[in-house]
């Protein structure tokens, strides 16, 4: 019993420690759910730079012949009139 004289936490430090280990816990939990996000993110990106991508793909289609040559040079005028797919 010795041992706990004069020892003993208030009432602040019980706040201060819940306090503490709430803070603790939620930075923890933020910080695995943003970095899964970041994770997950980096999976759903296309290789190369993002303009170039959609007449990739439209390429690959005109190569296995899914388009004529005609709907392939319509839609390529399409897609660099427009910007891309965004419509920029």
């Amino acid at each position: 019993m010795m041992f706990w004289y004069d020892h003993d936490v208030s009432g602040w430090g019980w706040f201060a420690m819940s306090f503490g280990m709430i803070a603790f816990w939620v930075l923890i939990i933020t910080v695995a759910v943003l970095a899964l996000r970041t994770v997950g993110r980096a999976s759903e990106r296309p290789p190369g730079p993002a303009g170039a991508w959609p007449e990739q793909v439209l390429a690959e289609r005109f190569a296995r012949g899914e388009i004529d040559e005609e709907e392939y040079r319509k839609r390529l005028h399409a897609l660099r009139a427009s910007g891309g797919p965004s419509g920029r």
